[in-house]
């Protein structure tokens, strides 16, 4: 018989002996590899208590950003949706109204902005792409949800919370962002 490649191994058929049999080895074996592994720092953790610290290139949720009087920086230039590699922004314009002045920036405003977040990849070039630093991927996770119209979110649930009227709730919601901020401004 000829064998086409060297790879085959001749089977070895003696008997087992005792300690074979009673497969005491692969028992011990087996039982260092449990102790081990049981005196090992835990790769778990207990998440709602405990949260792993984010890299710092990490990109989350979206957020429409204000200024510091409470407006909306969104000029409605579209640039985020042009920039946009999925399509998953879609934005209509509106002129500022008078009396307005108190909530949008400049005489154009985005009336409707919506993100799919379903098409969305988390690739940053909207928060690059915009000229006001109106929009930014913050350090939140995207939640659960059991319906697709629960995953495209609206103008009301992207909006930073208002400087003026909750300040806690806008520190919290810039999370390092503030700091990123002063250390540019440096």
């Amino acid at each position: 018989m000829q064998l086409l490649t060297s790879r085959a191994k001749q089977v070895d058929r003696k008997p087992m002996t005792l300690v074979e049999r009673l497969y005491l080895w692969n028992i011990a074996k087996g039982m260092l590899i449990t102790l081990k592994h049981f005196f090992k720092k835990k790769a778990t953790i207990n998440y709602p208590e405990q949260t792993r610290p984010f890299s710092s290139v990490f990109r989350g949720l979206h957020v429409l950003n204000r200024d510091e009087q409470g407006r909306e920086r969104c000029t409605a230039c579209g640039l985020c949706a042009v920039a946009c590699p999925a399509e998953a922004i879609t934005m209509e314009a509106a002129e500022r109204k008078p009396g307005e002045e108190n909530l949008y920036r400049e005489e154009k405003y985005a009336a409707r902005y919506e993100i799919n977040m379903l098409r969305c990849i988390f690739c940053g070039l909207c928060e690059e792409a915009c000229p006001k630093d109106a929009i930014y991927l913050s350090e939140t996770f995207a939640p659960a949800n059991y319906q697709r119209k629960g995953f495209i979110y609206g103008k009301p649930d992207l909006l930073i919370p208002n400087p003026v009227d909750n300040p806690a709730e806008y520190e919290k919601a810039l999370g390092n962002r503030k700091n990123q901020n002063k250390e540019l401004a440096n």
